[in-house]
């Protein structure tokens, strides 16, 4: 009964802190209906991996199962009851018939694109309307929006005065429509067909590693191996997002599943409220910024820059391990700052629990070996869950029976309706600026504010994508900076790899940025903290993740950061970059050998920022003030220490 509550509890914490919206919790004859679609889908998936036709087709037909369910799993308001009714049975039928009518017409909606007929308009309005209602059911009201802005902009842009840099010639309503849904550049294009491809496997491959017991065991696993030492909690709870984002994919549902469980454990060590759920929340959104299974967004950059996933996991490597070093030392900072101390967790040692369950970890190894040898990574995770699938059998408690290997096909494809759903609301934005040309028009206006200068450019940038990811989903709010703000940058000679890794952090890092941190506000529901400043205390603990991609954007070598050149400036990048992530935790820690002084603390600080410029002559004077910012600081202590 209390870990049926716990779970309950959990459940809440994520329903009201994510950007996505609780589904339904379905039952009888709706659960059962759902079930059936949603394994359906699932081997639909599956089959279209192995035995692909033709794209757009396949596209039309994932969104034609994808939206009636999103309509039956998730309600109209938030205080709705779990049984569907007759308007959301309703709307399912309606958007069904809409989504299926260009699959029976296909040939003949395509060639008549730039002339649809009444009923092409028709349908093609309504399923725009009835994507905005379901995104407005799944993820809030405030996408919805920000989509109706654009298809505004494209009707009403030809009354903006012919001087104005974003103004246009206006188009129709028909013209509109046609572009959203009769081509690959709107509802059906890159978005969704990521998530019909990538993000729907790897959320069946989370969905049946979470079945398996895997979740459970990279919690017991990372609790096992720091359960010594006084800074053992803080880096637990990061070894254990870090291992769950593989399952979750979310920066708040890995914090609320972490959170729960090691709460009282930093508690007993010592730890603030706050400062715990820094911790937390700084656990969890690394989880959504690390290989193998990145955030929804690095998808998409896969198939923007037309390279193979794999390749965007090497660009993620080396940001990814500068994050969790920055992470890391502020947690031995806070150790000793704080006087934490160890608490002994009955878990046992770690080699007993890898021996035994040990074999979770392979699938995740297998997806990387499958793609280094050439395979898709479609392929690659569909055998990884397949192996995920043979491997649970070794333990009678979570071996996937027939009834739970069918509960977890089917929360894998229900797992994907949020983040359909937003992609193919997002191909509207997608749409209007390939249709007015809004992009360039908006990068050279960024450009020319801020004077064509690279570095304001970038800032301009960071904070634009920052803004736009407090009101959207990451996953939207990569898709609308990279058609928006991506020109900017690409304007000033920084290439597509630089410029779409840059805007994927920033959109990530939305979660943990004020005003409204979304991982941070759900860790201090579990603490008891104060929300604000636990959401400081994360924002210090995140802080290498916000200025390493100005790096790899503003510096000659910064392509380096994402393993991009010959080996030894790769290796050399990433080494001074440690360095600066160093001295940049000292000034934000507040820690060297002991207490740091302000002193102290605004040399290192000065410190990082030149290491970063990852340039010899800057480089050489990075060092040089954290060496004067050491010697101050133990000048100090000695000082301090005599009598």
């Amino acid at each position: 009964m209390t870990e049926t509550r716990h779970e309950t509890s959990a459940e809440n914490l994520v329903a009201e802190f994510d950007a996505e919206r609780p589904a339904r919790r379905l039952s009888g004859r709706p659960a059962a209906l759902v079930t059936i679609v949603a394994l359906a889908l699932s081997f639909y998936a599956l089959y279209q991996t192995f035995r692909p036709g033709p794209v757009l087709p396949y596209r039309m037909a994932f969104l034609a199962v994808v939206l009636p369910l999103a309509f039956v799993c998730y309600k109209a308001r938030r205080g709705g009851g779990d049984r569907p009714g007759l308007l959301d049975w309703g709307l399912a039928a309606l958007s069904l018939a809409v989504c299926v009518y260009p699959l029976v017409v296909f040939d003949d909606i395509i060639r008549r694109a730039y002339a649809p007929t009444p009923l092409d308009v028709a349908a093609g309005a309504l399923l725009t309307l009835l994507l905005l209602e379901a995104c407005r059911r799944t993820v809030g009201w405030i996408l919805p929006v920000v989509c109706a802005l654009f298809v505004a902009y494209a009707y009403y842009g030809g009354y903006l005065p012919a001087d104005w840099a974003l103004g246009h010639r206006g188009y129709d309503l028909d013209r509109i429509v046609a572009a959203f849904t009769t081509g690959t550049e709107g509802v059906y294009g890159v978005p969704l067909d990521v998530a019909a491809t990538y993000i729907i496997l790897f959320t069946i491959y989370g969905a049946v590693l979470d079945h398996s017991g895997a979740g459970r065991f990279f919690v017991d696993v990372s609790f096992a191996a720091f359960r010594r030492s006084r800074s053992a909690p803080g880096r637990t709870v990061t070894l254990a997002g870090f291992l769950l984002g593989t399952v979750s994919g979310s920066g708040v549902a890995t914090t609320v599943s972490v959170g729960s469980v090691a709460w009282p454990i930093l508690r007993r060590a010592g730890y603030p409220r706050e400062q715990a759920g820094g911790v937390l929340a700084a656990a969890g959104i690394g989880a959504i910024l690390s290989p193998p299974t990145l955030g929804a967004a690095a998808f998409i950059i896969a198939e923007y820059l037309r390279v193979s996933y794999l390749t965007v996991l090497v660009y993620a490597t080396i940001p990814t391990v500068l994050y969790y070093l920055g992470v890391f030392l502020a947690i031995e900072m806070d150790a000793r700052r704080y006087g934490t101390r160890a608490v002994p967790v009955d878990t046992g040692g770690p080699w007993p629990l890898i021996r035994r369950f040990g074999y979770h970890f392979s699938s995740l190894f297998v997806i990387i070996i499958l793609m280094a040898f050439g395979q898709s990574p479609f392929r690659a995770v569909v055998y990884a869950t397949l192996l995920a699938f043979a491997l649970s059998f070794l333990d009678r408690e979570n071996r996937l029976t027939p009834r739970r290997a069918v509960r977890a096909l089917a929360a894998g494809a229900t797992g994907v309706l949020p983040v359909a759903v937003t992609c193919a609301a997002a191909g509207t934005i997608v749409g209007v600026v390939t249709l007015t040309g809004l992009g360039l028009k908006a990068g050279s206006l960024i450009v020319g504010l801020s004077g064509g200068n690279l570095a304001a450019t970038a800032v301009a940038c960071a904070l634009a994508v920052l803004l736009l990811g407090l009101a959207v989903p990451v996953t939207a709010s990569f898709v609308i900076a990279a058609v928006i703000i991506g020109p900017a940058l690409l304007n000033l000679g920084v290439t597509p790899a630089e410029a779409y890794m840059f805007i994927f952090y920033y959109a990530v890092l939305s979660e943990v940025s004020p005003p409204t941190a979304l991982s941070a506000f759900a860790a201090s529901a579990i603490t008891g903290g104060n929300a604000h400043r636990t959401m400081w205390a994360t924002w210090k603990y995140t802080l290498p993740a916000f200025l390493v991609p100005f790096a790899f954007v503003l510096t000659p070598s910064g392509e380096a950061l994402l393993a991009r050149g010959p080996i030894g400036e790769v290796v050399l990048a990433a080494t001074v970059s440690a360095l600066a992530v160093a001295v940049l935790a000292a000034a934000t820690g507040g820690w060297i050998a002991g207490p740091a002084g302000p002193i102290e603390r605004g040399l290192c600080a000065l410190a990082a920022v030149l290491l970063l410029v990852l340039s010899p002559w800057p480089v050489l004077a990075g060092l040089g003030v954290a060496a004067l910012a050491l010697a101050v600081h133990f000048v100090r202590r000695n000082r301090e220490a005599q009598p």
